[in-house]
């Protein structure tokens, strides 16, 4: 049996193929090792994976090719299916809607019809993201909540995948969890992310933009508690009719977007200088999950801080950038 990885060289991707390993399953990745952001960092987290054992396999894959995808997996029985490759970043959608419909409405797609035509597989889970909630004021951001009024594409296709997923779910009995992400961070991380892009400028002793004036706040989880959550959602098939279900999964605590900052200007021991712009279009003024659901589930529970989790990743920042 083995574990199909979509984006296994993506940022949750290796270290969700890391665990897994670690596990003694024998693991499958794909990636299309796209330049949204360096391909270098994806290589590299593919040269930290190469200590696995011989039990993973990587291959380079666009998972929207049908015809490359089963091309990948034939000779190896797929139980169950990590599907994290997608096209990232909420403000990059304004500046190339057609990768996002590329990747996350036609990719997810032909992952699902995989899955489908396989016949082998007991579960597929599947990444979704806090986006999804987009315009909603009540906090924290509940399951149960409406996600009608996406503020961008990125967050209208995210949804999107849900649909498709309930349908197949529906029609075809494909068992499938779809976790919304809330805010990943830790080392090998996103270099479009505020965490990375920040100590990236506050170390070279360039300026730092914020949006809406500072007054942000996101539900950071750190990564290991993120692989956590996921495999223990990947242990749990729903059984539900149909089998399809979603779940938040964040810190269940907010911090402010000013805090993030004073705690790296501490970690990096340089001061941030601070240009204060408006909010951007398609960005979210705060996020906050509620994570009741996947506690009750399948006992997640976050014990990252945000403290403890910066420091990881400025102590790994600055050795892998040799600073």
């Amino acid at each position: 049996m083995t574990v199909l990885v979509t984006g296994a060289a993506g940022f949750i991707g290796m270290y969700v193929v890391r665990a897994l390993a670690a596990r003694g399953e024998r693991v499958l990745g794909v990636d299309n090792l796209n330049p949204y952001y360096p391909v270098s960092l994806k290589r590299a987290r593919l040269a930290e994976l190469s200590d696995c054992g011989g039990l993973f396999r990587f291959s380079t894959c666009d998972i929207a090719d049908g015809d490359g995808l089963r091309a990948v997996v034939a000779g190896d029985r797929i139980d169950r299916i990590v599907h994290l490759a997608a096209q990232a970043g909420v403000r990059y959608s304004l500046e190339n809607p057609q990768a996002y419909i590329h990747s996350n409405l036609a990719g997810h797609t032909t992952v699902l019809e995989l899955a489908r035509h396989l016949g082998t597989v007991d579960h597929l889970v599947y990444a979704s993201s806090s986006s999804v909630y987009g315009g909603n004021t009540k906090l924290p951001f509940s399951e149960t909540d409406p996600v009608d009024t996406p503020v961008s594409l990125y967050a209208a296709t995210k949804k999107a995948d849900e649909l498709i997923s309930h349908t197949y779910a529906h029609l075809f009995g494909i068992a499938q969890t779809g976790l919304r992400f809330f805010t990943v961070y830790g080392p090998w991380g996103r270099p479009d992310m505020a965490y990375w892009s920040f100590t990236e400028a506050m170390l070279a002793g360039k300026p730092i933009r914020v949006f809406n004036h500072g007054d942000m706040k996101r539900d950071f989880t750190y990564i290991d508690d993120i692989v956590a959550g996921l495999l223990g959602a990947l242990d749990h098939p729903p059984k539900g009719t149909p089998p399809h279900r979603i779940f938040n999964i964040g810190h269940n605590q907010p911090e402010p977007l000013l805090r993030l900052i004073e705690l790296l200007e501490r970690l990096t021991g340089r001061r941030a200088d601070m240009h204060f712009d408006p909010m951007q279009p398609g960005d979210i003024k705060e996020t906050y999950a509620d994570i009741d659901a996947l506690q009750r589930a399948v006992g997640f529970t976050p014990i990252t801080s945000l403290e403890e989790g910066l420091t990881k990743f400025v102590d790994w920042y600055r050795a892998y950038h040799r600073i």
